[in-house]
């Protein structure tokens, strides 16, 4: 069916309003009276975020190189040749962040931690000090603005030297790494954080990154390639990693059932493996 042009203008007024009539109804959800609110008074009314898309300062206080750090800055990888170095730059603007997070109406907000920013070489490394202050920091912003603080511990991105020295998810030695990534998240970071999430659609990394080689490490098998791949794998290498994560997933459950949930006993928690549709 056709729209004659007398009724443009009045389509073109509809759709520039429409952002402005649903704006208006997302914002009575907030302001009304709690008791007359369709949503139960726990309910979470969420946004999500990862460690390199916004945070940022990708190599400032003692971070080292991850997976998408190198991925990013090799030419030809990403059409407009643009790069998260900088981002929006949450590694410096996280309070005003919060705060607008808090006007909209938000009361949960998922973040996830760069690995390659706490621990830039894993077990063979030191703790980076100014890695975890600025998470305790982001967290403690964000309660401060009633905005409860949910952790992703790994949402794809790796340091580099894994893949250097035993091709990430690949190598069996990520496990420990894992562990150790886990451990000190906990211990540090458990006191203000009731939600934990493991790993950020790990389905979609090792489909992405060893299945197609579209994503980093650009790994990919001879039947699913994809523009972008720079090593076949056998099939089996799919496998491995998704075998690699589980065990990963697993054994950080288990540390934080045996060392951290009674010392937070009072808090709750949810650890669970992140998933897509």
């Amino acid at each position: 069916m056709g729209t004659s042009n007398s009724h443009i203008p009045q389509l073109l007024l509809g759709l520039l309003l429409s952002p402005l009539l649903v704006s208006s109804q997302f914002h009575n959800v907030f302001t009304q009276d709690p008791s007359s609110s369709p949503f139960p008074p726990n309910f979470f009314f969420g946004t999500t975020s990862s460690a390199y898309q916004y945070e940022g300062a990708f190599l400032s206080d003692g971070k080292s190189l991850n997976t998408w750090d190198v991925y990013s800055h090799k030419p030809g990888t990403i059409c407009d040749g643009s790069t998260a170095d900088v981002s929006v730059d949450q590694y410096h603007l996280y309070q005003g962040d919060a705060e607008l997070l808090a006007s909209l109406g938000i009361n949960a907000h998922k973040i996830s931690i760069s690995w390659s920013r706490v621990l830039p070489r894993g077990r063979h490394g030191n703790i980076n000090w100014d890695g975890i202050h600025y998470y305790k920091n982001l967290i403690d912003v964000l309660l401060l603005n009633g905005v409860e603080p949910f952790v992703t511990l790994n949402h794809y991105d790796l340091p580099q030297e894994f893949e250097d020295r035993f091709k990430g998810w690949q190598g069996s030695e990520i496990k420990e790494e894992f562990e150790h990534l886990a451990d000190v998240c906990f211990k540090n970071l458990g006191d203000r954080v009731k939600y934990w999430v493991t790993f950020n659609e790990p389905n979609v990394l090792a489909r992405m990154g060893y299945l197609y080689g579209q994503w980093p490490p650009n790994r990919c098998t001879i039947a699913a390639k994809e523009e972008g791949c720079t090593e076949i794998v056998p099939e089996k290498e799919i496998f491995i990693v998704g075998h690699n994560m589980i065990l990963s997933h697993a054994s950080a459950v288990n540390i934080y059932r045996k060392n951290y949930q009674i010392t937070f006993h009072l808090r709750k928690w949810e650890l669970k493996l992140g998933t897509s549709k």
